[in-house]
């Protein structure tokens, strides 16, 4: 039989390396832990950079979608105007020469009221938008006036 106090040594032996194995299994429990969140943490920040990137996309996506649309409406008020100008078939003489001079002079009107605007204002804004609009209006008004190529049959 043993002796007591090998006994007695055994079991404080013993109990000391359970106390340090519970303890190294809680500091590793930590660090893993700490590991754990790091990674979900890394994880949530790349969901979030994607969901960022999702919605660039998707805003530059209707960005796009509401330019094709608006350029499609342009188009759509030039054929317009153009074939309402084509649709006044047969006129007298002068009805026809009055109709012609309508957009030379509506736009010297237009760019001596810019010219005006430049004059009197001091907001540069005010002066861009007017600017833009009296060369929109002129290009548009003069942009498709360019005379029809005289073939048999009317093509180039």
């Amino acid at each position: 039989m043993a002796d007591p106090l090998t006994l007695g040594l055994d079991a404080v032996a013993g109990g000391i390396f359970g106390i340090a194995g519970t303890a190294l299994g809680r500091v590793a429990a930590f660090f893993e832990r700490k590991q754990t969140f790091k990674h979900a943490q890394a994880q949530w920040s790349h969901e979030c950079r994607l969901h960022d990137l999702n919605m660039k996309a998707r805003a530059q996506e209707t960005e796009m979608e509401l330019a094709l649309a608006a350029q499609a409406g342009s188009w759509a008020g030039l054929e317009a105007s153009i074939k309402a100008d084509a649709a006044i078939g047969k006129a007298s003489q002068w009805v026809i020469n009055i109709l012609r001079l309508v957009r030379p002079i509506l736009t010297l009107v237009l760019w001596l009221i810019t010219g005006w605007i430049f004059a009197k204002t001091q907001n540069g804004a005010i002066v861009e938008a007017a600017i833009f609009a009296a060369t929109a209006a002129t290009l548009w008004w003069f942009g498709d006036r360019a005379p029809k190529p005289s073939g048999a049959n009317g093509s180039r």
